[in-house]
């Protein structure tokens, strides 16, 4: 689509903050109004408008994008949203483990133990850790307090959870990050352990490191629009 306006800006309005393209209000895919919950998102946003060339690249705009599907998709649909989301909680990343190389085991009980101490403080909750694949259970009281916790979340910050949630394949790794359990990088490096441990091991292609760089990425700017949601 072409550039159809001059200016982009963010405005105070009843409910948070609109984007204005030449002072006409932007609306979502779905023509809802695209109120954004705050300041810091509706400037994102904004920037993004303005940053746009002589044709509009939705690719480029990751903050508009999670902000549509927020209210388009997930606003009307928040229960089985937030219950897709708190389902990774019952086969979390950090609760299966390696059980061989002895380097292996140890560097993920390093890195991926904090993890599970912390939300094990912070929720007063308990995790099964298991070695190999076949699947374990967590506790009922677990599950139940996992999805109360992503439950009570908007449909911003979980539009920006479930991504983050979903390139790690770890809710511990989400929550972490939206709560402020440990920061951005070192969270990263846990859900990329594995890979990461291979390839130190028997090196990886440039395919292999244009996939990660690209996963990276989408995982900076979900994380990104998560600290923005936070009121």
């Amino acid at each position: 689509m072409k550039r159809f306006y001059k200016d982009a800006a963010a405005m105070a309005v009843e409910g948070g903050f609109a984007v204005h393209l030449d002072g006409r209000p932007v609306r979502t895919p779905a023509r809802a109004p695209l109120i954004l919950p705050t300041a810091a998102m509706g400037e994102a946003v904004a920037a993004e408008w303005a940053a746009q060339g002589e044709e509009i690249d939705p690719r480029s705009m990751t903050a508009t994008g999670f902000a549509n599907a927020a209210i388009d998709q997930i606003a009307p649909n928040h229960a089985a949203f937030a219950a897709g989301v708190a389902r990774y909680g019952e086969s979390d990343l950090l609760c299966y483990r390696a059980e061989n190389p002895t380097p292996l085991v140890a560097r993920q009980a390093s890195e991926w133990d904090p993890l599970i101490g912390w939300a094990r403080d912070r929720y007063d909750i308990a995790f099964r850790v298991t070695a190999g694949i076949l699947p374990v259970d967590q506790p009922p009281e677990t599950i139940a307090r996992l999805s109360a916790v992503v439950a009570a979340f908007d449909p911003f910050m979980l539009a920006g959870l479930s991504t983050v949630v979903s390139i790690g394949g770890s809710l511990i790794c989400g929550l972490a990050l939206v709560e402020g359990g440990l920061d951005r990088d070192r969270i990263w490096a846990a859900t990329e352990l594995d890979e990461l441990w291979q390839a130190e091991q028997w090196g990886e292609d440039a395919d292999a490191v244009q996939h990660r760089e690209r996963r990276r990425a989408e995982f900076d700017a979900a994380a990104t629009f998560c600290k923005m949601a936070v009121r």
